[in-house]
């Protein structure tokens, strides 16, 4: 609890007070779902609030990344957003975040899967099934990615690869880690996207858009500076956040059943 408390102290950010921030105009409603991090109870939950919260209207969905990881549940998190997107299409996006991106690294370059696996990646491995008999160095590494890779399947690994890295509507962006203030949120790299920006709720953005992420665990939904942050650390606190987002304003659900 202690390290959880210092996490969210790390990850407080105090807005900019000349941020010029305009009024939320995304060209329609939709709704931004936080990091998962193998929180597959947490994820089935909070779809069914959305649902009830959407009413008769079909929600847009947006994930930010992070679907893996930490949590033991990331085969079946992988597993069902991808037969919902199948069944859905653009109704759901699913972003790349970073943990994503070390898993695709890890399945490339075995090598580099070390610090994958001290952050997470054994929990993503043992929903698998894929144990470590051998250890985690050297030629144990190229037989762990290769196990991985069975176990995955080619469909899954290839959804992963084309996951996209940005969404936008209006005036709002969804990216997993923050955006360079000082470019438009379309021409940011594939970097400052997945791992983030130092100047990235510090500095005033020139177009005014807002940017909802995840990637920096916060005690709770935050609007501040041009940032919507909407990680709220499920994996740890049990809290899987959602922002609706419209013309009227920002409204937050979570995994706690109550609206903020």
């Amino acid at each position: 609890m202690r390290l959880l408390k210092k996490i969210f102290r790390q990850s407080e950010r105090t807005a900019p007070a000349w941020f010029p921030e305009a009024p939320l105009s995304p060209d329609e409603p939709f709704y931004a779902i936080g990091d998962i991090h193998g929180c597959d109870r947490l994820l089935d939950q909070l779809l069914q609030q959305i649902r009830e919260d959407a009413g008769t209207e079909a929600p847009r969905i947006i994930c930010v990344g992070d679907y893996i990881d930490r949590g033991d549940g990331s085969r079946a998190v992988l597993e069902r957003l991808r037969q919902l997107q199948q069944k859905h299409g653009s109704a759901l996006i699913c972003l790349a975040g970073n943990h994503e991106d070390m898993l695709l690294r890890f399945l490339d370059q075995p090598e580099s899967g070390a610090s994958w696996l001290r952050n997470g990646g054994l929990q993503t491995l043992a929903s698998f099934g894929v144990g470590l008999p051998g250890g985690t160095s050297g030629e144990a590494l190229k037989d762990i990615s290769a196990r991985l890779a069975a176990a995955m399947g080619p469909e899954l690994v290839t959804w992963l690869r084309s996951l996209p890295l940005q969404w936008q509507s209006g005036n709002v962006a969804v990216v997993h880690a923050g955006a360079d203030p000082g470019l438009p949120v379309a021409l940011q790299s594939r970097e400052v996207l997945l791992w983030g920006h130092p100047d990235f709720g510090r500095k005033p953005r020139s177009d005014s858009a807002w940017v909802i992420h995840g990637h920096v665990i916060c005690g709770q939904v935050t609007q501040a500076g041009g940032c919507i942050s909407i990680d709220t650390g499920a994996y740890a606190s049990g809290c899987l956040s959602a922002v609706h987002v419209s013309a009227d304003g920002l409204r937050c659900l979570d995994t706690r059943r109550r609206l903020i």
